[in-house]
Order: structure tokens, then sequence, then C-alpha cells
């Protein structure tokens, strides 16, 4: 619970976000960069969707990183209105009852899906009954709520108001449940709570054929209560253009996406606009009580006797998030390059950025938080971002179960996520490469006793008994 000084401190801010919501819907139009609602098969209850991704605008940048935010319309794919409401409006709702928008992007470049960039989470706190969607049922209660069918258009600038921009720390993405109004600190600069984006990820001499995509999610209590937590977000392209005034101008192209993460961009335009890639997979690993993770992992043959392996874990919204990620390696695998990429919040949010520590024992490579378990401020894979694992290891593919550590505590045990992994060599004790376990493999063991080499055949870091072991076990086998 907010205390009453910090309730004191955000009054102003909700009379301003309010007056901001009102004065901005009389301004706000239907999206008219590109026509065509979702297909609607109306669902029980508010169903909320983003409909179309409208516009992008540049905030300019500061020290190597820009600034942005995306316009949005929301879309009510249900039967019934959803609630709007920034401040209490008798008989309908209280002023935590209404939708928070995420904005997120995304580069796509030599096989990998990464996130590039993140807000903080714009308010609505006013609705306006259009028909983008389709035909609209207007709601009686003005903008404290969206009809079923309507749509409620926010442009790009409206979006990047910094003083709509809520932290994601305040948000529970698997109910919705919010603190409303926010005090954050007085935004310092211009980049503050809006999209974050470092200018090297997005200079053209250094990304090469990158495809870079905008996100929109929302989150909503009554939405997530109906069922329909899943079907919120939307992607669309965006293109890089000229560099002016310090920073890259933005433009999107191409239809908004909707109704799915833009990491599924990565499967349906992995090897160019429209062009599919084979190697990505992905699924939904759905946490019971909590929210949903969806999990990608691409495998490339180097075609010189290493395969290439990357993994994408993107935290859609539950709120238990992830501390750790755990990829079986068979003993005798040679790893080398076991890199991560973790994009890190900001502005203020209570979250550390210490990168995640990466391990390796005899059966498995480890990405873990460097926090102890019950930090809830530790750098966890929170909702609505995205973190990469990858490596490069001697052994082709198999199938294999994975390990995503859950944070916080919940009736569900850490998943286990089938992916594609390295295989266990067809002869590991053969270390005399001539097709069979005999005396000459244990001879190189002992002349290595102590040491390490290819004749640690567990990893352990030395060679030892458990290699001896691994030899007389397989005598004469090969």
């Amino acid at each position: 619970m907010k205390s009453t000084a910090l309730s004191l401190i955000a009054t102003p801010l909700l009379v301003i976000a309010t007056l901001a919501g009102r004065i901005d819907a009389v301004a706000r139009t239907a999206p008219d960069a590109e026509r065509g609602a979702p297909e609607r098969v109306a669902s029980s209850g508010p169903d909320l969707a983003v409909g179309s991704i409208s516009g992008i605008t540049g905030f300019g940048a500061l020290d190597g990183v820009a600034a942005y935010s995306i316009g949005t319309t929301a879309c009510n794919l249900g039967d019934e209105m959803a609630l709007w409401c920034a401040t209490s409006v008798p008989g309908l709702c209280g002023p935590t009852q209404h939708p928070v928008t995420a904005q997120n992007l995304y580069r796509l470049s030599d096989g990998r899906f990464e996130q590039v960039g993140m807000s903080w989470l714009r308010h609505g706190v006013c609705a306006l009954d259009s028909n983008f969607c389709g035909p609209c049922t207007a709601d009686p209660f003005g903008c404290s709520a969206l009809g079923a069918g309507c749509s409620d258009p926010y442009s790009a600038s409206t979006n990047g108001t910094q003083s709509l921009l809520g932290p994601r720390s305040e948000v529970n993405a698997s109910t919705g449940a919010l603190l409303y109004p926010f005090a954050p600190p007085v935004a310092p600069t211009k980049l503050d709570r809006r999209i974050q984006v470092p200018l090297m990820v997005l200079d053209p001499a250094q990304n090469h054929g990158a495809l870079y995509f905008a996100e929109a999610h929302y989150v909503s209590a009554d939405d997530a209560a109906a069922g329909h937590a899943n079907n919120n977000a939307s992607f669309r392209q965006v293109l890089v253009g000229a560099f002016s005034n310090g920073a890259f101008v933005l433009q999107l192209t191409g239809s908004t996406v909707q109704q799915k993460h833009a990491i599924h961009a990565w499967k349906e335009h992995g090897l160019g606009i429209g062009l599919p890639d084979p190697e990505v997979s992905l699924q939904n690993i759905d946490v019971e009580g909590d929210g949903r993770f969806i999990v990608g992992h691409r495998v490339h043959d180097n075609r010189d006797g290493t395969w290439s392996y990357e993994y994408a874990v993107f935290n859609q919204n539950s709120d238990r998030a992830a501390r750790s990620w755990r990829v079986p390696v068979p003993a005798g695998v040679t790893v080398t390059m076991q890199e991560q990429n973790i994009v890190n919040h900001h502005s203020g949010e209570p979250y550390s950025t210490a990168p995640w520590i990466m391990s390796t024992n005899m059966d498995a490579l480890l990405w873990q938080t460097a926090a102890a378990e019950d930090d809830l401020e530790e750098n966890a894979l929170r909702w609505g971002t995205l973190f990469n694992f990858r490596f490069v290891a001697d052994a082709p593919p198999t199938s294999g179960v994975a390990t995503l550590g859950l944070l916080g505590s919940g009736p569900s045990r850490d998943p286990g996520v089938i992916v594609l992994g390295p295989s266990a060599p067809s002869c590991l004790a053969d270390l005399s490469g001539d097709g069979t376990v005999d005396g000459a493999d244990l001879a190189l063991v002992l002349g290595a006793w102590g040491t390490s080499g290819s004749a640690d055949l567990d990893q352990s870091g030395g060679v030892d008994g458990a290699d001896l072991a691994i030899v007389l076990g397989s005598w004469g086998q090969c």
C-alpha cells in the first residue's frame, strides 16, 4: 500500500493525466496509415487488442541513446464494455480499473531476434468510442469505458507524454492489478520513460540487413479476468531512416500484425520480410496461476563441424518472472561463445541491471541472476521483456528439456521446455579415434591425469577417476 504522503504527491499527476487524456480525446482520430480492423468474433466479456500501431515519434538522443514512442489504437473485441477509469465513477469502477500500454522495439539480424528498447506504461485515462474495429456499441459512461466493438486511438506523441507514463514494476500483467496514481520522480531528461534504444543498434552501417519491429501490449484487469490476456499485443515493421537532430528517424511500414507478440516475426520473417525461417521454433509456456512465456529456439549448422544454438525467452505476462535458464549439454561436447543479451529497465525502475551469471557443469549450461533467490529487485526476466541466450557447440542438435527457473513463489514448479540442444558424442571415450575404446584410450587418460583437455571427458576441469570410469565403462565399444 502507498503512504498518505505518496498519495498526496500523486494527486496532481492524476488531475494532469485525466485532463491530458480528455484534451487528447478531442483531437484523436482513427489511424490513417492503414485500414483493417481485427477480424472480430465477439468474445464473452471485455477483450482488448491492439488494432493498429499507427505512428512513431522520436524525441532526440542523449549519450548515444535515442527515445521514441508509438501510436496505438485499442479494439474491444468483446461483447461487454472495457473499463477505462482514471478517477472513481460511482456504480462503474475505481481509478485503478483502466488499461496500461507497454511499448517495445526489437531487432532481427543474422538469425537473432533481440529486444533493443522498452518504455514505461502509458496509462489509459479516457476512451473514445470509435468504429475502427467495426460496428461500435457505445457505452453510456463517456470516456470511462470502451464500448463493445469500439476502438480508442492514441497518437504517438500522447503515448510518449512523460507525465502519463508509469512504472512497469507497479503492474501485475497476469491479473492487470496496478497502482494508481503513480508517483515516479520527475523525468530529468527527454529519454526518461520512453522507448530507449542505443543508436548503435539502429545504425544501418553497423546493422546491414537488419529488420526492426515495434510492439504495443495492452494490460487490463477486466480483460484478464475475462480470460483474454493473451491476445492483447500487436506488432509492425519499422524502417530506419535518415540521421537527423542527433538520432535516426524511424518510420512504420507494412500492416499491423494483430493479436501477436513481435517474437513471432522471428519465425515469420526470419529470412526476410515474408520469408519464414524453418530453423526457428516457438512455443507457449503457461505457468499455473500466473501468466505466459513464449520460448523460441534456432539451431544453425555452421558447416565447419559446429552448430550455433540460439534461445529467445519472452515473458509475455508472468508476474512471477524468471531468474534462470538451463540447457542440457552432454559430457564430451565442446562449447564456445556462451553469450546473453539482456534489455534493461530504466528511468528509476527499482530493478537491478546486473548481467546474468553464465556457468557450465558436467551436464548443462546455466544462465542465472546474480542476486539471492528471494531478492525481488534482482534483474529477473520481467513481463514484457525478452532475453537471449546462445552458444556454439561441436555436436549436432537433438531434442532435450531445458528448464526455466521462476523467481516468485507459486503453485507451479519450474517448467521444463522441450528444445533442441547438443547431442551426446557417438563415442565419447574413443580418444584415439581408432573406432574402439581400448588400451590406447586408457593410456591417454592416465597420461593426462590431473590436467584439463580432451581427456577430461566429463568436463569437470581435470582428468580424474570419473573420466577413467567412463573409459572402462565403454571398453570395447564403438
